[in-house]
């Protein structure tokens, strides 16, 4: 996992102590996450020139400051000296399934230069590696990885049990068996599924997408507080009844505005938009139960993003000095009281 050979490593614990894994009945030792990062850290500064004997002693977090600080390397260009161009982070990676780790492993040693992956954790199930997961954010990764050997409806939950626990900001699902309704359950809720490939070659390329999702996802590496409810998947929100009836938005989009963008009348046409498909995808017929299950999740979707453009709508109305719309039962109710002191947030 972190790319050292066993007898270097042998020596950097023995000599230098400078990683202590805990060690089994059997007498194996045992490698905790942190102990697997530790090594990595130690391995790319001394490949820099680093002694092992000073670096021993540093905590971990030192270890990453001045991993953090090394120094762009300058490369030769027809005679002309320049700045290289940065080498891109590793993708930080927690695997749940033995069999798929080993897989990556013999993937990377094939292909050295291929690809560039920090394994963070290797766990026999995802329920393992909720709860192995630490404490810190700073231990943030990439992906989860999950190698489920038969994929049935209900994986989803404790998918993102272990994606929130360790901060992942995308998951990916290889599987062998799977229904159609595990499928399109894990598909609607944002992971990347592949059948797993009997070739790793296939699984090469797959993964080399998945680096490429990840290198474009911006530059905090840890991603969005999952944990947080505004961050999770909206169709795990409950979406409230429609405040604007359908009459009283198309009226409204028809109103003089101040705003040279004409949005008042945009945001009334979105919503009228997004409340019918809300409506058309719980009433369309279902050919099969994954059918049906990924129409619900379509409506759940849709209620949360009307809810969304209710309030940008409200919050325009109020800046432009507009009547709200009225509600279906013919009321107006506003639930911004101060459009200063409560802005927007989306």
């Amino acid at each position: 996992m972190a790319g050292m050979p066993v007898a270097t490593l042998r020596i950097w614990e023995q000599r230098y102590q400078a990683v202590r894994p805990t060690t089994a009945a059997s007498g194996h030792r045992l490698y905790s996450s942190a102990d697997i990062e530790r090594v990595s850290l130690l391995r790319q500064l001394t490949e820099q020139g680093h002694a092992i004997g000073l670096l021993a002693a540093l905590g971990i977090g030192q270890l990453r400051h001045m991993r953090e600080m090394m120094p762009v390397p300058k490369v030769a260009a027809s005679g002309n000296w320049h700045e290289a161009a940065p080498q891109p982070l590793p993708m930080r990676i927690v695997v749940v399934g033995q069999a798929l780790a080993r897989r990556l492993q013999r993937l990377v040693e094939r292909q050295p230069g291929r690809t560039v992956l920090e394994w963070v954790g290797v766990f026999d199930s995802l329920a393992e590696a909720a709860q192995a997961a630490p404490r810190s954010a700073e231990h943030g990764v990439d992906l989860l990885l999950w190698q489920a050997a038969s994929l049935q409806p209900g994986a989803r939950h404790e998918l993102r049990v272990a994606q929130n626990a360790w901060g992942a900001p995308a998951t990916a699902v290889v599987y062998r068996y799977a229904s159609a309704a595990g499928r399109a359950e894990l598909t609607g809720a944002g992971a990347a599924m592949l059948h797993e490939p009997a070739d790793d070659e296939s699984l090469g390329q797959w993964l080399t997408s998945l680096e490429r999702r990840a290198a474009t996802a911006g530059d905090d590496r840890r991603g969005p507080d999952l944990a947080h409810p505004a961050a999770m998947d909206p169709a795990d929100r409950l979406a409230s009844a429609p405040r604007f009836a359908d009459a009283a938005l198309t009226e409204f989009a028809g109103l003089s505005s101040a705003m040279a963008c004409e949005c008042p009348s945009h945001l009334a046409q979105l919503l009228l938009q997004i409340s019918n498909f809300e409506t058309y995808s719980g009433d369309c017929a279902h050919r099969s139960a994954a059918d049906a299950q990924l129409h619900a999740y379509l409506q759940r979707v849709a209620g949360a993003a009307r809810m969304l453009f209710e309030t940008a709508l409200e919050h325009v109305a109020i800046a432009e000095g507009l009547p709200l719309p009225a509600s279906p039962d013919g009321k107006t109710f506003s639930a911004v009281a101060d459009v200063r002191r409560a802005p927007a947030v989306f």
